[in-house]
């Protein structure tokens, strides 16, 4: 999923994230409002990782919520 995708369907993504962030608080949340950028530096704080590793954990996240979209239209 791009991340124009994910900025505009936030709302309804924020619980992914949360369960696969857990450290990240609702202000979090509200304050990402699904930007990239947002996201990753938020994780970095919270997790205490390295930029890249943000990053790349953010990508494998977009990249899932993808693959479950089409799982979820090929079942329908």
């Amino acid at each position: 999923m791009n991340w124009d995708q994910v900025e505009g369907k936030w709302k309804q993504m924020k619980g992914s994230v949360r369960t696969r962030w857990g450290k990240l608080t609702d202000d979090d949340l509200e304050l990402i409002k699904g930007q990239k950028d947002q996201l990753v530096g938020k994780i970095q704080e919270r997790y205490g990782i390295a930029k890249a590793e943000a990053e790349e954990q953010a990508e494998k996240w977009s990249r899932a919520q993808q693959a479950t979209k089409h799982e979820s239209a090929a079942t329908q």
